[in-house]
């Protein structure tokens, strides 16, 4: 049986090439909007960074995220951020 390809994808904060699942989706909607896509099937410009709370503060002091979905983002949504991976980390064990 032939083996399945693993969609790997790129950290705009540490540039590691990752499977999705290691990853979240972070997602600049049509009208401007910040959101969290869990389901990685939201429509919008969408960056992908690893479900680490250290890389996640990273990107807030670099603001890495912020040049890469051209938007400014509220410190509270580094935040939001955190504790959706804490609740995904649950899930998964």
């Amino acid at each position: 049986m032939k083996e399945r390809k693993i969609p790997l994808r790129t950290c705009v904060i540490t540039k590691e090439k990752l499977p999705k699942k290691e990853l979240l989706r972070i997602v600049r909607t049509p009208d401007n909007k910040v959101e969290i896509d869990l389901t990685g099937k939201l429509n919008g410009h969408g960056a992908y960074i690893k479900k680490d709370k250290e890389i996640v503060r990273k990107a807030s002091n670099n603001k890495a995220l912020e040049k890469y979905l051209e938007i400014s983002l509220d410190p509270s949504f580094y935040e939001e951020i955190i504790k959706v991976i804490d609740e995904v980390k649950d899930e998964e064990k």
